[in-house]
């Protein structure tokens, strides 16, 4: 009798595009999703954390048109590894092909890596890709090979119209492109103050907000009530969007009050290619991100908006990724900016990346233990407490998504931005995606070069404390989902009376705010009226 989980081993999939769709060969990654339900696509159901649908992923170069592409029993895959584990039954599946661009950089490394459309590294959703149309499949033994055809070409994406609140921003950067030796691009959505437009005499205040790559509004400001949903009967997804729109909304109203202050909030738009965004630093890998943000893209918005031009009128704000990059770059340019307020930010510490000390551990895997039980390392968790994905299973789903750290996901992120170039062109991984084995070289690398915000704060302090009094705020829930928590806790104990700390009890996740948008943007104000010249 078959074993319930061994479905046909000889099932594969050939996946091929024509001459009408696209007449160039293709060197990219080629993406097959099987899912239970035809809505969302299956594309949309896998390939990100919480979004699980079994896919597997193989690279190709130069696929030309005609030519097939074979999704086999020796592809990855993610959550199940192997398409011979898919168990028997009816899947809706759909094929994805990302196109890459090859780049010969200045460092004199040549790559191919997916050139972000303005879309802030979706491979599944990015203009120019390839997709099939959806079709129901039984994955049964026998079945042989199923033919995927690519007939679609994602279109461009649409940027908002701007409105009387919000603009949007997009230069190109002549740092990047000269590392790049291709076209890159800065941008920024900015989010004007009521009657901007009516007082052409003043300027104003601003906040620098640290977020994901999104066309939308800073904080989802919308001047529409959403309304509310009911999770129970329209999903927890709408839920979410409708907690964010109805967060949007309340930031409009607060936004438009007679007795709010008048500020500017910005938000950066910098992806590169090996993510949605490069933490506001100049890396290795993916190039003076950091000074084109500094000398190119914040003069261009002060010379375009009227933005009072000095530090104490320049604020910080972000959270997790944006939460490491409004530490940085206060940190980096203390005589700069007036003051970061820094919610649940990305590890600050390299001693807790998550769980895993990349210094002193050996392998990101398993946590120390006894002979006979070596515990898995969570990556995340829910507020209460339970694991929903480990170290080694979001390593799985970055090796699936792309080789060479081009997955655009989280570990691949922080390599490609605080490691060195490896001998290949492309970032030198931290831990081996296989077997977890530590690369202590590379984490020396990251440390030494200044990533680990912690360490250097603490080799740095004599000249930075002193720019830095009172003018950094943290906040994390004490149940981070991610357990960010961990290093800011670390980074208290080197500050102490330093800085302020707000930590979110008990059982606060990733994402909490002691109190809401608006609050939080008076603090700021009455920071910025607090250290402006009298």
């Amino acid at each position: 009798m078959m074993h319930p989980l061994v479905a046909a081993a000889a099932i594969q999939f050939a996946v091929a595009f024509g001459p009408s769709v696209r007449s160039e060969p293709v060197t990219g990654r080629v993406f097959v999703f099987l899912a239970r339900d035809s809505a969302p696509e299956p594309r949309f159901q896998g390939g990100t954390l919480g979004a699980n649908a079994p896919f597997f992923g193989r690279d190709v170069s130069q696929l030309g048109p005609g030519q097939v592409a074979v999704i086999d029993a020796s592809t990855p895959g993610f959550p199940i590894a192997r398409l011979t584990e898919i168990p028997p039954g009816d899947y809706y599946v759909q094929a994805v092909l990302s196109v890459y661009t090859e780049f010969h950089r200045a460092d004199g490394h040549t790559i191919w890596a997916h050139m972000d459309q303005w879309e802030g590294q979706h491979p599944m959703s990015s203009p120019g890709n390839l997709v099939s149309r959806i079709k129901r499949v039984h994955v049964a033994p026998g079945v042989g090979t199923v033919r995927l055809d690519l007939t679609e070409v994602i279109p461009p994406i649409t940027v908002p119209a701007d409105t009387k609140w919000i603009k949007h921003i997009k230069i190109q950067s002549a740092m990047l492109t000269k590392f790049w030796n291709h076209p890159m691009y800065l941008g920024a959505v900015v989010l004007l103050p009521r009657d901007y437009d009516a007082h052409p005499e003043q300027s104003y205040p601003v906040d620098y907000e640290q977020d994901h790559f999104s066309l939308a509004p800073p904080y989802h400001f919308q001047s529409e009530d959403p309304g509310t949903v009911d999770s129970t009967k329209q999903g927890r997804r709408a839920w979410v969007i409708n907690l964010r729109q109805r967060e949007g909304f309340r930031l409009y109203q607060d936004w438009t009050s007679d007795d709010f202050p008048r500020m500017l909030m910005v938000t950066f738009l910098h992806p590169t290619p090996y993510f949605d965004d490069s933490y506001a630093v100049n890396s290795a890998n993916n190039g003076p991100y950091g000074d084109a943000i500094m000398q190119e893209l914040i003069p261009y918005l002060e010379s375009h908006f009227r933005i009072i031009r000095q530090p104490y009128a320049r604020v910080l704000s972000g959270g997790s990724t944006g939460g490491w990059e409004s530490l940085a770059l206060q940190v980096q340019h203390p005589d700069f900016f007036g003051g970061a307020w820094v919610y649940y930010p990305d590890p600050v510490d390299f001693r807790q990346w998550g769980l895993v000390d990349i210094y002193s551990d050996t392998n990101a895997f398993m946590a120390p233990g006894t002979h006979w039980v070596i515990p898995e390392r969570p990556m995340m968790r829910t507020a209460e407490g339970q694991v929903l994905i480990t170290e080694r299973q979001e390593s799985q789903l970055e090796a699936v998504l792309g080789s060479h750290d081009r997955s655009a996901e989280q570990q691949d992120a922080w390599e490609a931005v605080y490691g060195p170039v490896g001998p290949d062109g492309y970032p030198a991984p931290l831990w081996d995606k296989r077997t977890g084995v530590i690369d202590h070289e590379v984490a020396r690398y990251m440390r030494d070069h200044g990533y680990d915000l912690t360490a250097y704060l603490r080799e740095h302090w004599g000249q930075l404390g002193p720019q830095l009094e009172g003018k950094l705020h943290f906040y994390v829930g004490d149940m981070d989902n991610f357990y960010l928590n961990m290093a800011v806790y670390r980074l208290d104990s080197l500050l102490h009376s330093s800085a302020s700390f707000a930590y979110g009890r008990p059982a606060k996740g990733h994402g909490f705010r002691p109190t809401s948008t608006g609050e939080m943007l008076r603090v700021m104000a009455d920071a910025i009226a607090k250290n402006a010249p009298h």
